[in-house]
């Protein structure tokens, strides 16, 4: 509103300030009609064509409404043939927009619309200046006649026509409209006072523009109930230009009648003013609404995805906004096409986004297809093979190689795991078909073995005169037993091995102390041969001694050399070191030998 309407509306206007605020000066918008809900770019154009057909010269709210909606449906349909031809496995770098029969109508016919628009303001224009002119001339005819009482009365039926002429001449350039209306005001009454003499003329005038001016009080007033409060404001404004065209009521009751049409006035004024404020207040709303909206795609578009179920979740979050987005309202008119652009932005960099990790991932699959096909490959020519043992380790590698491969799509992934598993079962199951009687005879042999360990471990809690023959016995029925299931192998061995060493060390204990006796018991039948005797005894005792010293320290240098990360290697390191532990115990029964040579010589 101007500062005119501002002072309307706070009291502050007189009636003949009144005459001055043109209907120009009022900012409402041209029309409170509904805009139409179009459905589809067609209906769009049919009613440009219309629009152009009939010569009508349409509103700017509804022009703008044509081209807003009209995009965002061509907008929409764009995404939608895009997001269509990528899932349909199409490269975005080979995707192309097909022209828009429909958009190239729409700009046509939008073309002709603003030209004829641009013409028609300019025709505006030029009639505004000539009926500026015409009312100067108006103006100067009626100070002429306003000159002296004798002119006024002359020149009255003359007046009158002025008065209607100025009537019927409309708009005039808004820049000069008021100080126009000052003008003419001013010698409309300078032309009053001067008809004096003729005071019956000046009464019918004074009383036919108070019965007027009170008519357009009473319309006004009647506003006050119109349900419409655009329409409302319009017929006042309507009212507003027949108030200021009628002339002047008696003095005595300008004041009165003025501030009668002005209450009025007010009334309307300030429902239309509380109509635009909520309006705003809406669209602001509608702005906060849509903004958060903007924020809320910026975030995801930010976001890190890596798997297509991701950027699905993320596609049907961004389509639940856009759907939001359509249910809201229009923004303030400065910034609905910006905050459109913002949305639409983001929303075209996340599908964008997702049009290229789509085509890197196809890209991707491309590759690890490839990979599992030459595994199925390979599978497929191992699969008939007998050497068994090798290819069990390449076919186990590349079943190791399989798990290391990426994703690859399930129909495909399918038919090759399905070709990849079938030819690693026939492998397998061929060569578990042959084996299933060694694996027989292997359970076989365990039985055996932990037989024989159970009665090595009996002889091990009793006392027997035959002990050592019974275990050399039960050795050698061990070693004759062939082979067992190699994942029982380690255990049994551990377990064989440590109670033949408890019952040899039984028995080298029992046997060496027998030995010593016997060997004391005969040094007395050497002793009776003589000294010298005695003498050769020790001395082959002690080259004996130093022989089995000088092998222990071979073995335990070779010992050294041996390294302990296989299992062969380890088996191999006990029994040295098992006859290292037989040579020591040996040694040291020589040594007590040769302690009982130097006992008996003393």
């Amino acid at each position: 509103m101007d500062a005119q309407e501002n002072a309307l509306m706070e009291g502050k206007l007189s009636e003949e300030q009144l005459t001055e605020a043109p209907v120009e000066a009022c900012d409402a918008p041209e029309s409170n009609a509904k805009p139409r809900n179009y459905k589809s770019k067609a209906e769009i154009v049919e009613r440009l064509k219309e629009i152009v057909g009939n010569g009508e010269n349409p509103t700017k709210e509804e022009l703008d409404h044509l081209k807003t909606t009209f995009y965002k449906l061509h907008i929409a349909e764009r995404e939608s043939k895009q997001k269509a031809y990528l899932e349909s496995g199409g490269d975005p770098d080979k995707y192309v927009l097909t022209p828009d029969e429909d958009e190239e109508v729409f700009k046509a016919e939008m073309g002709v619309i603003k030209e004829r628009r641009v013409k028609l303001f300019l025709e505006q224009e030029a009639e505004k200046q000539e009926n500026l002119q015409k009312k100067l001339d108006i103006i100067e005819t009626i100070k002429n006649m306003a000159i002296s009482p004798e002119e006024a009365n002359k020149n009255y039926n003359a007046f009158k026509e002025l008065q209607q002429q100025w009537k019927d001449i409309k708009s005039v350039p808004a820049d000069k409209a008021n100080e126009l209306w000052r003008n003419y005001q001013l010698y409309v009454e300078q032309f009053y006072d001067q008809l004096h003499l003729n005071r019956e003329a000046r009464e019918y005038d004074f009383k036919k523009n108070l019965s007027i001016k009170t008519q357009l009080c009473e319309a006004a007033e009647k506003l006050a109930t119109e349900n419409d409060v655009i329409s409302a404001f319009h017929q006042l404004q309507e009212l507003h230009q027949q108030y200021r065209e009628t002339g002047p009521v008696a003095k005595e009751l300008r004041e009165e009648i003025w501030a009668r049409f002005k209450a009025a006035s007010t009334i309307i004024n300030k429902r239309h003013q509380q109509h635009f404020e909520e309006l705003r207040a809406k669209e602001e709303e509608n702005l906060k609404r849509k903004t958060e909206l903007c924020e809320q795609v910026e975030a995801i578009v930010q976001g890190e995805y890596t798997h297509a179920s991701d950027w699905e979740k993320q596609t049907k979050e961004i389509i639940g906004i856009q759907a939001e987005w359509k249910k809201i309202g229009f923004a303030p008119q400065k910034m609905n096409v910006k905050i459109f652009e913002r949305f639409r932005a983001a929303c075209d960099s996340f599908f964008a986004q997702k049009a290229a990790f789509f085509k890197n991932m196809k890209q991707v699959f491309n590759e690890n297809i490839a990979k599992k096909q030459a595994l199925v490959e390979q599978a497929e020519a191992l699969m008939d093979s007998t050497d068994w043992k090798s290819t069990s380790d390449k076919m186990i590698a590349l079943q190791k190689e399989w798990k290391t491969i990426g994703a690859v799509p399930k129909k495909v992934g399918d038919e090759l795991w399905d070709k990849f598993l079938t030819a690693c079962n026939k492998f397998f199951e061929a060569r578990n078909a042959t084996n299933a009687g060694t694996r027989n005879e292997e359970h076989a042999n365990l039985d055996k073995k932990k037989n024989i360990i159970a009665q090595l471990k009996e002889l091990a809690t009793g006392v027997a005169d035959d002990l050592q023959a019974k275990v050399q016995s039960l050795v050698e029925e061990y070693n004759t037993v062939g082979h067992v299931p190699y994942k029982e192998k380690d255990k049994l061995y551990q377990e064989y091995h440590e109670i033949l060493d408890k019952l040899y060390n039984d028995l080298h204990i029992s046997v060496a102390k027998k030995r010593l006796d016997n060997f004391k018991n005969n040094l007395k039948n050497v002793a009776k041969r003589g000294e010298e005797a005695l003498d050769n005894e020790r001395a082959r005792l002690m080259r004996r001694y130093e022989g089995m010293k000088q092998e222990i320290n071979t073995y335990e240098n070779n010992l050294g050399f041996l390294n302990a990360s296989s299992k062969k290697g380890n088996s191999l390191i006990e029994e040295m070191n098992h006859k290292v532990q037989k040579l020591k115990d040996d040694m040291e029964f020589v040594k007590q030998k040769i302690k009982a040579i130097d006992a008996e010589n003393k």
